[in-house]
């Protein structure tokens, strides 16, 4: 690890190319920094807060059920990869990059899938606004680029980056090793921000707007189990000018002949002994109205509808429907088009340098099948869009093209 360090730190005195300072397609950030360096140091390049705390309360049932919601969601969709609007290119050409990139995402490392890849990157932009994903060219066309998942809470971002490619924008500065941090220029990391704001580098996770909320239903989900495990007895004896002596041995005797024997008892005493009742624990006891509101609110800053977190009092078969459709287009869609926008840009334009192509989604468009369907015919047949045109729209090859792909991108 120090050798590895020195000669970074050499080549960097050298004034040579970063691109130069690892060989071609090998990875330079750390796999699992919060694992190999479990001590937070504070750092001069502006920290991500508390992503210890966000992963914490990410581990909750309330929220895994909402990152799962989006997640799995985003990370499922079919996709493809087609030319741009405006941009011509010879067909065998094209053929032949579209197939290079798509082998890029399908089998970014020799760990991952594209779907474990956009898993765990989703994961990080859901919890803390900080998902990345580390870019290195190789140098082979027929695969132009290895992708490796970055832990987003490890990044630092420089405030003070001009634009330009030769200064680095991001450095990963693992815990407690401020000395061994890896600079990294914005064509080797792409960092995706949830809700950029202007006044911070750093984006807004869902799970930070509601962190708050999770820690109060998490206080009171502990409150109510509490109350439920540790039950009380509903009655007690009240006897009236009893001595020490006679409070004891009634104790002892209802311990030893009563209790838990099923027996009647039998007390004769000089005043009749008082039954006192105790207030019998009920729901409202247990907080859940207060329990559920928490829930609303965890599902608002999801931009989810309460349904899909388990509250399912106010849905019916009408309005089911229209909750998971706003579900998508709140959460999901834009989600994924922001994840596309990245590959675009920051994969095929920035570091492969192929601006020709763009990544889409295939499922962001799509409606109902049936209505998608039909749509696509009465344009086909009106003349507005040709036959190549569907089958694009519809994640098929153009007519005529090479079988080297698949008649239906798979992810």
């Amino acid at each position: 690890m120090k050798l590895t360090t020195h000669l970074r730190a050499f080549l960097r005195s050298e004034n040579k190319p970063a691109r130069l300072e690892a060989a071609e397609g090998e990875r330079k950030t750390l796999a699992l920094p919060a694992i190999l360096s479990p001590v937070q140091y504070p750092g001069k390049l502006m920290p991500k807060p508390t992503p210890a705390n966000l992963r914490r309360f990410a581990e909750t049932p309330v929220v895994r059920r909402a990152i799962n919601v989006i997640k799995d969601r985003v990370a499922a969709m079919d996709w493809q990869i087609r030319i741009r609007r405006g941009c011509s290119m010879d067909p065998t050409e094209a053929l032949a990059r579209t197939h290079a990139l798509r082998l890029v995402l399908e089998e970014p490392n020799p760990a991952d899938s594209f779907r474990t890849l956009m898993e765990q990157v989703i994961e990080d932009a859901l919890t803390g606004g900080f998902g990345a994903i580390e870019m290195e060219t190789t140098g082979d066309a027929e695969r132009p680029a290895m992708l490796w998942p970055v832990d987003g809470a490890s990044v630092r971002i420089n405030g003070k980056w001009d634009g330009s490619l030769d200064v680095p924008r991001y450095a990963q500065c693992p815990a407690g090793q401020a000395d061994s941090g890896v600079d990294l220029r914005d064509d080797e990391l792409m960092y995706i921000r949830m809700n950029p704001r202007s006044f911070t580098p750093f984006g807004l996770g869902p799970l930070e707007v509601a962190f708050e909320t999770i820690n109060q239903f998490l206080a009171a989900h502990r409150f109510a189990g509490k109350l439920a495990a540790n039950s009380v007895a509903q009655y007690a004896l009240w006897l009236n000018e009893a001595t020490p002596a006679q409070h004891d041995r009634l104790i002892r005797w209802w311990q030893d002949e009563i209790e838990g024997t099923g027996r009647v008892p039998l007390i004769s005493t000089e005043q009749k002994p008082e039954v006192l009742r105790f207030a019998q624990g009920t729901d409202a006891d247990l907080r859940l109205e207060w329990q559920k509101f928490l829930i609303r609110m965890v599902a608002n800053a999801f931009g989810l509808p309460p349904m899909l977190l388990g509250l399912e009092g106010d849905v019916n078969r009408s309005t089911a429907g229209e909750l998971a459709d706003e579900a998508f287009r709140g959460a999901i869609s834009p989600l994924a088009q922001l994840i596309a926008g990245h590959i675009t840009r920051d994969l095929f334009s920035k570091c492969i340098g192929w601006r020709e192509f763009e990544f889409v989604f295939n499922d962001l468009s799509a409606r109902d099948e049936e209505t998608e369907l039909s749509v696509q015919v009465q344009l086909l047949q009106a003349g507005v869009l040709t036959v190549n045109e569907v089958r694009a729209l519809r994640g098929y090859p153009p007519l005529g093209a090479a079988s080297v792909l698949s008649a239906k991108p798979s992810v």
